[in-house]
This record gives structure tokens, C-alpha cells and sequence, in this order.
């Protein structure tokens, strides 16, 4: 079944002969962008976008990746915090960014003479709330992932075959899901966010979130980590005060990629 997948993507890229891939340097992201200069070769580039709320780490490491691949790529900055809407952070923030990000992408890839846009959409982000999938299909982006059936579990195994070093990446998503609904966007919270969880990695944690209330932290780590946890809550507690956050918490409920959708439910 993996085998016939991997093969309708091939399919898939083949038949776009010509395409850039929007790239984040994460696990679905990587993975495409591997299989598609695999099979195009020099007929694919990589398109990063460089905003407000894309942590620093993680656009050193997809400019890593390209060079170390030998793919060409661009990187585009954009002003996500005045796109009109986005700062005020509605549920329909994420299709407000995307539909303003990947439309600079389309400009870029027509520009660089490739008449495709792909992004890393798999097949199983369509049992969540993704509203910036909305702005994916009105603007004609490929998503030869979702079109060929991978799961991220399939993206994960087909990773590790391939060798590449996100084969088991933590998922990361843009720091404003870090923020409730309806609560402003701004350049301070979204750096706090960052740093905060910095502190965290460097701790050893992987797969973790740092939501802001206001003047509350809500730290969420994998239930396997909550030992951890606890034994580093006195450093935890510590810098994330000098961050300025007057409580520190921990979520019973673990780690869970999307909650702040709960408060739409």
C-alpha cells in the first residue's frame, strides 16, 4: 500500500513536470521537496517564507536543508502582522495569512518560470479545523501528498527510507496558534513565544507548545515528559518569569497539536 502511494506521487509530480514547493522546512514540507527535485530535478525550487511568526530555528534549518540538497531557493519576506485582519486574530486567521502568503509564493514561482505552486498538505489534515486550506484551493495550490493518499505516519516511514533528519521532527506549527482566538497578534508575544520555547528545547523537551493566556503560560508536553517536567519546574518557572508571565502552568491533558480549536467546539 506505501509502495503504491509513493508511486502515485511520482505520478503526481510527473505530471506537473515544473513546480516550486512553499517550504518550511518541516516534516511533510521536507519530505516533498525531496521526492520532487528526486524526480524533476532542477524543474522544482524551494520558496520559504520568512514572517512574524516563523521562529528563527526553524528558517536557519530550511536553508540547511536546501543547500545541503542542492536545491535552489528563495526566500520571501512578508509583512504577516499588517495583512488586514490577520493581527486581530479571528478562527479565520490562518486563511487570512495563507491566502495573502502563498499568493506572494504564485507571484515568485511565476516569476522564477515554474507554473506550480506545491505545499505539504496530507491526508490527514482534513480532520481538523484548517481554514487556510480554503485559501490553498482558491488559489490552485498542488498538494501532491493529500492527492496521492500519505498520512503523516506514511511521511514519517517514507522519511526514514530516504534518510532525512525530520523522518522524526517534532510537527511545528506557526507560533500565532500559540495565542487564543481573538487575542491580539503582536511581534512581543510572538518573540516571547519563541523564546520560551527555546528554553524548552534546550531542556530536552521535543514535542511541546507554549500557549499564552495573557499573563499565563500553559505549557504542554507528551505525558511521558510530565516527570521531566516537574523535576525542571523550578528553572522553567524561573525564566519563564523573567519573560515576564506572572503564572507558569502545566496542561493535565498533554500535548495536543491544534487546541486552541477546542474554544470553537
Amino acid at each position: 500500500m506505501l509502495n503504491a502511494k509513493k508511486a502515485n506521487l511520482i505520478s503526481y509530480l510527473q505530471e506537473l513536470g515544473r513546480a516550486a514547493v512553499a517550504f518550511s522546512g518541516g516534516v511533510d514540507s521536507t519530505f516533498l521537496l525531496k521526492a520532487a527535485y528526486e524526480t524533476l530535478g532542477e524543474n522544482t525550487m524551494a520558496i520559504i517564507g520568512r514572517t512574524a511568526s516563523s521562529p528563527a530555528h526553524e528558517i536557519a534549518e530550511a536553508e540547511e536543508f536546501c543547500r545541503l540538497l542542492g536545491v535552489r531557493y528563495i526566500i520571501k519576506d512578508a509583512d504577516q502582522l499588517s495583512i488586514p485582519g490577520f493581527a486581530e486574530n479571528p478562527p479565520e486567521r490562518c486563511y487570512i495569512c495563507k491566502k495573502t502568503l502563498f499568493t506572494i509564493f504564485l507571484e515568485t514561482a511565476h516569476a522564477e518560470g515554474f507554473p506550480y505552486v506545491m505545499d505539504g498538505t496530507n491526508a490527514d489534515d482534513t480532520g481538523d479545523y484548517r481554514p487556510g486550506m480554503r485559501a490553498l484551493a482558491e488559489l490552485g495550490i498542488k498538494s501532491p501528498l493529500m492527492e496521492a493518499g500519505l498520512t503523516k505516519a506514511d511521511i514519517r516511514e517514507l522519511s526514514k527510507e530516504y534518510g532525512l533528519p525530520t523522518w522524526d521532527k517534532p510537527s511545528f506549527a506557526c507560533l500565532a496558534t500559540r495565542l487564543p482566538y481573538g487575542e491580539t497578534i503582536t511581534e512581543e508575544k510572538l518573540r516571547l513565544i519563541e523564546r520560551a520555547e527555546v528554553k524548552l528545547m534546550e531542556l530536552g523537551f521535543r514535542q511541546m507548545r507554549v500557549r499564552i493566556h495573557g499573563a499565563i503560560a500553559r505549557i504542554e508536553v507528551e505525558r511521558p515528559d510530565f516527570a521531566k517536567l516537574i523535576e525542571k519546574a523550578d528553572e522553567i518557572n524561573s525564566f519563564f518569569k523573567e519573560l515576564g508571565f506572572t503564572y507558569v502552568t502545566m496542561d493535565l491533558a498533554g500535548f495536543k497539536s491544534g487546541s486552541m480549536n477546542l474554544t470553537l467546539k
